[in-house]
């Protein structure tokens, strides 16, 4: 450790969202490995009272660890703007855009980076009719984790009962088969791909729950493909104006080749829990959980 002075650092956590209790053990996890690191820590709950608590903490670096709405879509970023407080991860634009499932694919399409086909519709046409021909998924258009998604099978004879949470307006998203895998980005660097295993749907659950989920890292895939994500998401990454670490989700149909690779979405805050994904690509390049959360607070801007 160098013996200069380090930031005192805020780490935000939890939040209103509906991924709050993600974003409460992301918090925690990057705290203690912040000040493992020897950072003066202190972690906020944002609610609220945000800005005046930031202003009497008057910490030298926001390390947001926030997930989903609000946190994680611009709200949050644009307020640290305002206090001129640098803040790790992606700026307002570039969140806001990757929070936004559709506008997302838009981007995506305009780098030519290749999509699914998928629409907006209002939640009850999808619960009255089929307004794409099966399977497709539905899901919010800007919540992250899996959150409210539902799958309609090829056979399913009625359009799907979605819950009274789902927002009015939906994605509906033509459904991708295949291999789950995924690459972070760290500043100019894709870092590795992981295959993600699941015995089904990667809701929630697998995602977060020990045992959810088995991460093959890195991924037992052909060298075309590995070689194929790492460009796709670091070009996603820039395309989006995304800065730190993101991670950009796949879909590959192995049965297809490199046509059957597609991109699903981009999180400009992945998940910093035991059982996260950025933290095992970090480990591909030797970067230790600590040295990982240590390079984003040495990567805070409050100028994009």
């Amino acid at each position: 450790m160098s013996s200069r002075t380090l930031p005192k650092v805020a780490v935000l956590k939890g939040g209103p969202s509906a991924e709050r209790e993600v974003s409460l053990v992301s918090g925690r996890e990057c705290a203690a490995a912040l000040r493992g690191e020897g950072y003066d820590v202190t972690e906020v709950d944002a609610g609220p009272d945000l800005v005046a608590r930031l202003q009497a903490l008057k910490p030298d670096v926001v390390f947001n660890a926030l997930h989903g709405r609000w946190g994680e879509d611009g709200c949050v970023q644009g307020m640290l703007e305002w206090l001129r407080l640098p803040y790790t991860h992606s700026g307002v634009l570039a969140s806001a855009l990757a929070m936004d499932k559709e506008r997302t694919k838009q981007v995506y399409r305009a780098a030519g980076l290749p999509v699914c086909e998928s629409l907006l519709a209002e939640k009850a046409e999808v619960m009255a009719r089929h307004v794409m021909a099966p399977p497709y998924v539905v899901k919010p258009y800007n919540e992250g984790s899996s959150v409210g998604v539902y799958l309609v099978d090829k056979g399913a004879n009625t359009p799907p009962r979605l819950s009274e949470d789902m927002p009015g307006v939906v994605m509906v998203e033509a459904f991708a088969p295949g291999r789950e895998l995924t690459t972070t980005v760290m500043g100019d660097r894709a870092l590795g791909v992981t295959d993600i295993v699941t015995d089904g749907w990667y809701d929630y659950d697998a995602k977060y729950k020990a045992g959810g989920s088995r991460h093959v890292c890195p991924a037992e895939i052909p060298a075309e493909i590995t070689e194929a994500c790492l460009d796709y998401a670091l070009r996603a990454h820039r395309a989006l104006g995304c800065r730190g670490v993101s991670r950009t989700d796949f879909r590959w149909d192995e049965d297809r080749g490199l046509d059957g690779l597609i991109l699903l979405e981009t999180n400009t805050q992945p998940g910093m829990t035991p059982t996260s994904l950025s933290p095992e690509h970090a480990g591909l390049v030797g970067l230790s959980f600590g040295r990982f959360c240590a390079w984003m607070v040495e990567d805070a801007s409050c100028d994009r």
